[in-house]
């Protein structure tokens, strides 16, 4: 075998996602400089919480965000279809039931692999 058909091997590599929710954060009572860091806009007596999310495939976000939409009174922040993340805020029990009801939905009825809700 030819010794230089080495220096012109290519590996070609890909991401083939899972289907999953691989962060399901809580954060309660956020201080106003992680609203301001983030780029959000802290409403008194409607940003008592920031809930984080990220899944794969990425589109799902759109999914998850539409959910957490209609199931409580929280405020988008960001759905990126590209990342997968989804950030929303609201009070604290706007936040929390919007990321059970989402992270519910992933899993019995998209069947996706989903981690536990963490909270801080």
């Amino acid at each position: 075998m030819d010794e230089n058909i080495h220096d012109k091997m290519r590996i070609i590599q890909e991401f083939v996602p899972g289907k999953q929710l691989t962060l399901i954060h809580l954060i309660a009572n956020p201080d106003s400089l992680l609203y301001e860091k983030l780029g959000l806009e802290k409403i008194e007596g409607k940003s008592g919480a920031i809930g984080i999310v990220t899944v794969t495939p990425a589109e799902t976000a759109i999914i998850l965000g539409d959910i957490a939409m209609k199931t409580s009174g929280i405020y988008p922040e960001c759905i990126d279809r590209v990342s997968g993340t989804l950030i929303v805020t609201g009070t604290v029990s706007e936040v929390e039931t919007a990321l059970k009801a989402l992270s519910d939905y992933a899993e019995n009825k998209l069947k996706f692999e989903v981690v536990e809700m963490t909270k801080t």
